[in-house]
């Protein structure tokens, strides 16, 4: 099972990855998360030691392992030539980072085309990982996305299985969501999961579903909004903190749709 989660910036995509990779690790599931956004943190979400988060450098910003495998590195100007295809079937293992025996995290970082268009040795590395992953990992991999599926590209796009989108319960929010699951639908990608997290009143969110819903014919969870968790947030804690929050117990409810989707393709391809 390959999970994408977007949404604008701020609704939690993060630490609903981080909970759900958790709950699906404890599960028995082995879990590879990537952290593919510009100011990856996922890491201090899973409340790893500082002396391990001031050690993390992200694939996308590692120029001597950019030299190594694609015979470039960033800034070395325009016009080099260098590999499309670098090597990367060992990256996980050697730099991924574990968080428990079932829980490993690369740290990506961003993969947003450049303004020029180009395609630059740390955007072929990070993608040519990205790809091998997608193809190739039979572990349950969640992508924790702040660029979207218009920058991974079709051929990395339409390689997941399921496309989790996270919005606030505003209307802006939820129009952001509307477009990502239209293209998430254009991609095939199979699933389209609608979360609406930091929910304090169900009624007004049953308002702005009513019409969304109606053009959408999606799964949906709602996540309450748990001032505690905004306490583990301010500290830099680990997510694992929220065990006994309605955070915890709301995203836990995804973890078992996840897992049933699961069970279901297994089913499906066993025919």
């Amino acid at each position: 099972m390959k999970v994408i989660i977007t949404g604008k910036g701020g609704t939690g995509k993060t630490s609903i990855a981080a909970a759900l990779s958790l709950q699906l690790s404890e599960s028995g599931y082995r879990v590879l998360v990537l952290d593919a956004d510009s100011f990856p943190n996922i890491a201090r979400s899973f409340g790893l030691p500082p002396e391990t988060l001031d050690s993390i450098v992200p694939l996308a910003r590692n120029e001597e392992l950019i030299r190594e495998r694609t015979g470039a590195a960033p800034g070395d100007g325009w016009g080099l030539l260098f590999s499309l295809t670098p090597r990367v079937d060992d990256i996980a293992e050697r730099y991924g980072i574990e968080v428990n025996g079932n829980l490993r995290l690369v740290v990506v970082g961003g993969i947003e085309q450049p303004k020029e268009g180009c395609m630059c040795p740390a955007l072929a590395l990070a993608k040519a990982f990205l790809r091998h992953v997608l193809l190739t990992s039979q572990d349950v991999v969640i992508v924790d996305s702040e660029a979207g599926l218009e920058a991974m590209g079709r051929g990395l796009a339409e390689r997941f299985d399921m496309n989790m989108c996270v919005a606030e319960p505003t209307l802006k929010a939820l129009e952001a969501c509307a477009r990502i699951i239209e293209m998430s639908e254009q991609l095939n990608i199979k699933e389209r999961v609608l979360i609406v997290n930091k929910v304090k009143d169900l009624r007004i969110l049953e308002k702005l579903l009513s019409s969304f819903l109606e053009s959408y014919d999606v799964p949906f969870f709602s996540i309450r909004y748990d001032p505690r968790l905004e306490e583990i947030e301010q500290r830099g804690a680990s997510i694992s903190e929220s065990r006994d929050s309605t955070f915890w117990c709301d995203v836990s409810r995804v973890a078992k749709y996840v897992i049933a989707s699961m069970r279901w393709e297994k089913c499906v391809k066993a025919r």
